[in-house]
């Protein structure tokens, strides 16, 4: 193959083309760079808003998915294969988490895993909008949530929605627009929140 820059937004195909026949290391690191954002927020959500957990579980997805790269057939997404690593990863994660909390009480009783929201090591630019907005966020069923998030911090269209979640292109629109109806009643006498950007206008 040709000479392979980092520089370049080369498309997933090329990527694995070159991780399998080329410069396996440069194209490791370009995947990795390419799908960061999305692996790591859709981390975050999953963890609780836990930071070092969404980063040590980014960190093992990548590690999974650079490993069975060299298999992937195409038969969906590259997106929707990092989605359901992700999950994955987070859902073994959290089990583990619970295990270990029970060894933690000297006198052997279970104790309870403490939710990581707002915890000091947990900075963000705006720390008091992220911890109220994902508790929030966490009060909507599941499918609204994940549609949402989605839809709204990932930037998906609702093409790639609906291959990840299995759910038709209008039910997506439906589960987007209920969501938005209802963080709207929670939000809209806050001045925290400006509606306008979830494409909510404000009575």
């Amino acid at each position: 193959m040709g000479t392979f820059s980092l520089a370049l937004p080369y498309d997933d195909t090329v990527l694995i083309e070159e991780y399998i026949n080329g410069n396996r290391e440069i194209a490791a690191t370009q995947f990795v760079r390419k799908h960061q954002r999305f692996v790591y927020s859709l981390a975050l959500r999953q963890l609780n808003n836990a930071h070092d957990d969404a980063d040590d579980a980014a960190q093992e997805v990548f590690i999974r998915a650079l490993k069975a790269l060299p298999s992937f057939k195409g038969e969906s997404s590259i997106t929707t294969w990092l989605y359901r690593i992700t999950v994955n990863v987070c859902s073994t994660m959290r089990r583990k988490k619970k295990f270990l909390a029970w060894f933690k009480n000297e006198d052997g009783e279970e104790m309870e895993v403490e939710s990581d929201i707002a915890t000091p090591e947990r900075q963000m630019m705006d720390k008091d909008f992220s911890d109220k907005f994902y508790q929030i966020l966490e009060t909507l069923p599941d499918k609204q949530r994940e549609t949402f998030c989605l839809r709204y911090f990932d930037e998906l269209s609702y093409e790639e929605i609906s291959e990840i979640l299995g759910t038709s292109i209008g039910g997506l629109k439906a589960n987007y627009f209920q969501a938005i109806q209802k963080l709207a009643k929670i939000l809209k006498n806050s001045n925290m929140f400006d509606l306008r950007e979830f494409g909510y206008a404000n009575e």
